[in-house]
């Protein structure tokens, strides 16, 4: 029998591994297929959409388009005044003061620069995070097994978002350049058919991913926190706040608990990413310049700035997609898996039952 003191610090703890080691680890069953079964200990099926199946990875995909893509789009003003803050810290001072020399230059439609290479840009970087995060998760538990998938819950959700991250940015990162360059240069080019070309001209291919490796170091935390964040939320918020079993509640109701839930991990995601958030903008707006350039230009009070800015998009962002998300689940019919519990052939090993 394993020690109380480490069984209970192994379960309480949301972002680290467990203190000991499963030594017996049963091998998953086969399928009458030939096909091991998922072992992902909240694994649901429904009478449309088979979990795992291809069908349920595209519908899942087509959920992150909405989720991102919208969402983006619809923040693109506080995004604009947000990259400005950062670029240009001596012209805007603030977020009013930076909404109200946007309008004052550029006019209401101002606020809308980069809103078509954002929608492109963010819905391809959707269709890659939730798509391939639901892909990894499975993949990752299936090589864990049951057990050891709940022991490593954390580990798993981490590592399963930062492996769909690291190919989401590469579909991010040419629309990424040219919103950037819209926004931060003025005179530039107003629109994605006049910017794309003018930015090959000058740059060539290299133009629209020479932002991609901080792109990484932006995102790839970003989501990390935003997924693992989410996920052990949820699985706290019905734990001790939600007073009746997530199967009682209403469709609605599970939605506000995805809302409450994906709001908090925004406000962590946009803590992790903002210093890289910086980086990025201020590199794709200055030719020639380099990630290590531009850091030691910012100094380290510089890629803090427009944090406010950031914390109010991406906490209502992340909030918005985790419930878009979810509801196109709802819509479709796919399988949503409850909170993870302990199996019983671990709850049998620790000595937690009779």
């Amino acid at each position: 029998m394993y020690p109380t003191a480490l069984t209970q610090l192994a379960r309480s703890n949301l972002f680290s591994s467990p203190l000991f080691n499963i030594q017996k680890v049963e091998e998953p069953k086969q399928s009458l297929h030939g096909q091991r079964t998922r072992t992902l200990a909240a694994a649901a099926t429904s009478d449309d959409v088979v979990f795992g199946s291809s069908k349920y990875y595209a519908l899942c995909g087509f959920g992150g388009i909405l989720s991102c893509g919208l969402t983006h789009t619809v923040m693109v003003p506080l995004d604009l005044v947000k990259c400005r803050l950062q670029v240009d810290p001596e012209k805007f001072k603030s977020i009013g003061n930076g909404f109200r020399l946007t309008v004052k230059e550029d006019g209401v439609r101002g606020l809308a620069k980069g809103w078509a290479p954002t929608f492109i840009g963010y819905s391809m970087q959707g269709l890659c995070k939730f798509g391939f995060y639901e892909v990894f998760k499975v993949f990752y538990s299936d090589l864990l097994g049951e057990e050891n998938t709940y022991l490593w819950r954390t580990s798993l959700y981490l590592a399963a978002s930062a492996s769909a991250e690291f190919f989401a940015d590469i579909a991010l990162a040419p629309m990424e350049a040219v919103k950037v360059r819209i926004q931060t240069k003025p005179g530039y080019a107003n629109t994605l058919r006049e910017c794309v070309p003018k930015m090959y001209a000058e740059e060539g291919v290299w133009a629209f991913y020479k932002g991609v490796v901080p792109l990484w170091m932006r995102q790839i935390p970003y989501t990390m926190m935003k997924f693992s964040c989410f996920e052990r939320t949820v699985e706290l918020l019905y734990k001790h706040a939600v007073p009746k079993p997530r199967s009682e509640c209403t469709k609605s109701e599970q939605l506000v608990v995805t809302f409450v839930a994906g709001y908090i991990a925004g406000v962590f995601c946009a803590i992790v990413s903002h210093p890289a958030d910086s980086v990025v903008s201020v590199l794709n707006k200055e030719s020639g310049s380099t990630a290590t350039q531009v850091l030691k230009k910012l100094g380290p009070k510089g890629v803090w700035k427009g944090l406010v800015a950031r914390i109010i998009m991406i906490g209502t962002l992340t909030a918005l997609q985790w419930f878009i998300y979810d509801s196109v689940k709802v819509y479709f019919r796919l399988p949503r898996p409850a909170p993870p519990e302990m199996p019983e052939s671990l709850k049998k090993k620790l000595g937690l039952t009779e």
